[in-house]
């Protein structure tokens, strides 16, 4: 069956983690699994995610960066995510059209209503199923980055401080419109406890699309 299930949450909130076990336990029930993420997953894709996060790319505004973000999005629903849900697969998605609103809305203040008609024409329609937003504070999300292997910070991770705690607040802020859409998971839990609140989301999530 095909279900569309995007991850989000502040930086350092362990998003690719917490995608890996799904996958695991998603392919361990049969399954058919496709892992994803923004922006990138398409070369073209990967191409503007590189500029995007380069830090050295301080110049560039809100809107070409809304409109980047979009660019690549746009290139993953059409070369992978309609494809793999017209197959019937489970899509497992490191961020989608939340960020722009979070990131670019009231991150870097552009209008809502500009970024939902960007985000329409970019997606076609295309809406997940199920958000699963691992929470964290910008701080602690942060100090957990810095202290990982290899950490590179980022052009986006590289902002102020009180920038990811607007980012954070929009997330919750989304949340709160489309409770039944959205799962908050403290990802201030140990690991496995993170894993069984989403698998037990998910598993009901298949169960209500199984049943349609």
């Amino acid at each position: 069956m095909s279900l569309l299930i995007t991850f989000e949450g502040p930086e350092g909130g362990g998003k690719t983690t917490q995608i890996g076990l799904l996958q695991q336990a998603l392919l361990a029930a049969g399954h058919s699994v496709l892992v994803t993420r923004e922006p990138g997953g398409t070369a073209i894709g990967n191409a503007i995610r590189a500029l995007l996060l380069d830090a050295t790319h301080t110049a560039m505004s809100p809107r070409a960066e809304a409109l980047l973000f979009n660019a690549a999005r746009a290139q993953l629903v059409d070369e992978v995510l309609q494809p793999a849900l017209d197959a019937k697969q489970v899509v497992l998605c490191d961020r989608f059209a939340d960020s722009t609103l979070a990131y670019q809305g009231y991150g870097r203040n552009l209008a809502l209503t500009d970024l939902a008609q960007l985000i329409a024409f970019a997606t076609k329609g295309v809406r997940p199923h199920l958000t699963i937003f691992l929470d964290i504070t910008p701080e602690e999300g942060l100090r957990r980055k810095s202290q990982s292997a290899g950490a590179e910070w980022n052009r986006m991770e590289a902002e102020q401080l009180a920038f990811h705690q607007r980012v954070r607040r929009g997330f919750l802020s989304l949340a709160a419109q489309e409770p039944a859409r959205w799962l908050i998971v403290d990802a201030g839990q140990p690991i496995a406890l993170v894993h069984e609140a989403i698998r037990t989301r998910v598993l009901q999530a298949l169960q209500h699309e199984a049943a349609r």
